[in-house]
């Protein structure tokens, strides 16, 4: 996977900017909707706070490409397609208001979440999924053969990706790692007995920016 007695990874998890459709609180899965006016001028604003960076991953999504763009726009973008966010299914594009009045939805709120998204995508699978993209980053780093230094490697992607990464690699409810956009963690990714693990947790948050 990589060598961890040579180098050392610590990773920057960004969630995207803010969104129309966030500021409405509406489920934003795979709808491809571009940051709003408001989320690109407050990234703007904090963009010198970011942590430096040595190699840039992202979700192939407008909201998130851009966010990478106007963060980091010296880098080059190294796009991971099983990062999209989940799929909500019939709940995509709507909010609480919306959707209070739904059967399925109070049964799904009933179970913290963890019932599929009707006609769309179960925890499980999406988990999974994010997992499995990040072998594929780790395996692209390996093959950009790092030797011997620290590198700090950017992560641009999704609130529900972010918490499916580090409950995933770090251990901890799926919840325990919700994030507001445009703020994230730091982390240090180890390695034991061959596995991934992620520690050293930190919030990027507006202490901090």
């Amino acid at each position: 996977m990589w060598n961890r007695s040579e180098n050392q990874i610590k990773l920057v998890m960004i969630r995207h900017g803010a969104t129309p459709s966030n500021k409405e609180h509406r489920y934003l899965g795979r709808i491809d909707e571009g940051l709003s006016m408001e989320g690109e001028q407050a990234l703007q604003e904090v963009r010198n706070a970011y942590p430096s960076i040595d190699y840039l991953f992202s979700s192939p999504m407008r909201r998130c490409t851009q966010t990478a763009r106007i963060l980091y726009p010296q880098q080059e973008i190294f796009v991971i397609p099983d990062w999209v966010e989940t799929d909500f299914g019939d709940f995509e594009g709507k909010n609480y208001v919306e959707l209070k009045e739904n059967e399925y939805y109070q049964k799904w709120i009933d179970s913290n979440g963890t019932l599929p998204f009707p006609n769309g995508e179960s925890r499980e699978d999406f988990t999974e999924r994010c997992k499995q993209g990040f072998y594929k980053m780790l395996s692209q780093l390996n093959s950009l053969h790092l030797i011997n230094r620290t590198v700090k490697v950017g992560l641009v992607i999704h609130g529900g990706t972010i918490m499916s990464l580090l409950s995933t690699f770090c251990g901890g409810e799926y919840f325990d790692y919700q994030v507001v956009n445009s703020h994230g963690y730091i982390c240090t990714l180890n390695e034991m007995q061959g596995y991934p693990q992620i520690v050293d947790v930190q919030k990027i948050g507006q202490d901090r920016l």
